[in-house]
């Protein structure tokens, strides 16, 4: 916060960073979960909440992904490019957020299923609940959110039954081979981009967040500034028209908060959030064996800063209120576990 503010008061234009100031609020999450849910049963209520809103949201993602598709069919035009542009969105207002919220809420369930005590009397609920927000995930076609939460379910399944690890690819591989030809598509664009995709893109807006952070390396250009100011630092040999695709940021987390608030700034946050990992690592360490809510709690909140910072790399997620909040909230349930007064098992 303090690089933050920093940042903006250094910066050319600082009333064009307010808006990252105001989101400071947003941080309080950590205070209010951290302080209000002092017991293990509203905070397995919460992340059930999540699955049952999710699969609820899924649910709508799966009727507008059957609209969307026959709408294409009915103008005439290539299902896969008409897609590709007009997602589902659940009830948020662009894919990338309603996918890498369904990704939080997928991730916390599973591992609930694989690491919480006293789940068998209502187990079928939320295996069906976990299945249909992955069809939701899936038929979103947001690539990092499948990487993420691939990544995710490697970690929690290493950790459940390390024998059953080569099963999350040879899933994949299933699901690839059984997914009608839109999908399979979009899984064959991460190597084999279309014109439609975001690939090229990407590139040019990575390759222009580096030439901002070799001119700006210790406070950037100031919050925001990737945004006003983009034109100024594209390379002179970019091709003209740039390609399609959203230029309001760097869509990557790493080159977006040095970009803006500069390299010691990117690299504080970044350290917080490993530090978190290794509060959260050496607390299971310590756990006995067997399922526990304290184990439930920190398996997932590692699993989601692993999904969170993979996807990081393709998307500015934490940049997005409502997927931050989320993140602040697991990230405030696994200091909770750490809690060595409160009774979780």
């Amino acid at each position: 916060m303090l690089g933050t503010v920093i940042s903006l008061a250094l910066s050319p234009q600082p009333s064009l960073g307010l808006p990252q100031i105001r989101k400071f609020y947003v941080f309080l999450e950590l205070l209010v979960v951290f302080s209000c849910l002092r017991d293990i049963a509203p905070i397995r209520w919460l992340f059930l909440a999540w699955a049952v809103f999710g699969s609820i949201a899924a649910l709508r993602g799966v009727y507008q992904f059957a609209a969307k598709i026959q709408q294409a069919g009915q103008a005439g035009k290539n299902t896969y490019d008409y897609y590709i542009a007009e997602r589902i969105t659940g009830f948020t207002n662009h894919w990338v957020t309603f996918s890498a919220e369904q990704m939080y809420a997928l991730i916390m369930l599973g591992a609930f299923l694989l690491f919480a005590p006293a789940i068998a009397k209502r187990r079928w609920i939320w295996i069906s609940a976990a299945a249909l927000i992955a069809l939701a995930v899936l038929l979103a076609e947001t690539r990092g959110v499948w990487i993420g939460s691939a990544v995710a379910a490697l970690y929690l399944v290493w950790h459940w039954n390390r024998k059953l690890v080569f099963a999350v690819p040879a899933l994949a591989l299933i699901v690839f081979l059984v997914s009608p030809a839109q999908i399979r598509g979009r899984f064959e664009s991460l190597v084999r981009p279309r014109e439609s995709d975001s690939n090229a893109f990407r590139l040019v807006v990575w390759r222009t967040g580096l030439r901002m952070i070799r001119a700006h390396p210790l406070l950037g250009l100031g919050p925001e500034g990737p945004h006003y100011r983009f034109d100024e630092f594209v390379a002179p040999d970019t091709p003209r028209p740039l390609p399609d695709g959203w230029y309001g940021h760097l869509h990557n987390i790493y080159l977006q908060y040095a970009a803006e608030r500069g390299i010691p700034t990117m690299l504080v946050m970044m350290w917080l959030i490993a530090r978190s990992v290794l509060d959260f690592h050496r607390r299971l360490a310590k756990l006995p064996p067997g399922r526990g809510n304290r184990r439930f709690l920190l398996y997932g909140a590692i699993a989601v800063i692993l999904a969170t910072l993979t996807e990081g790399l393709v998307d500015y997620n934490l940049g997005d209120s409502e997927v931050l909040t989320m993140f602040l909230v697991v990230l405030a349930c696994g200091y909770l576990a750490l809690e060595p007064d409160l009774a979780f098992d």
